[in-house]
């Protein structure tokens, strides 16, 4: 796996008409046991937000869920921080 491929994808919302300022941060972590972990933590800017986290045996699998995921929230308005 290469750097890359294992950066943090951190993404913001930001609609002023609507009230919203919201995140959305992946990552992938390797687990003890050669399996990777998808870690997501969203929420409002300037608060803590929620995290979830889904461990996969293969860290491709976590590679393939990490893409999904980035791809859903980009098509619904997320994008790269200014």
């Amino acid at each position: 796996m290469s750097n890359k491929q294992t950066r943090p994808v951190h993404l913001h919302r930001v609609d002023q008409s609507q009230n919203m300022r919201r995140f959305y941060l992946l990552a992938i972590q390797p687990t003890l046991f050669g399996g990777a972990s998808v870690i997501r933590n969203w929420g409002r800017i300037g608060t803590e937000g929620q995290s979830m986290i889904t461990t996969f045996d293969m860290t491709a699998d976590a590679m393939v869920e990490l893409t999904r995921i980035e791809r859903s929230k980009r098509n619904r308005g997320y994008a790269e921080p200014r």
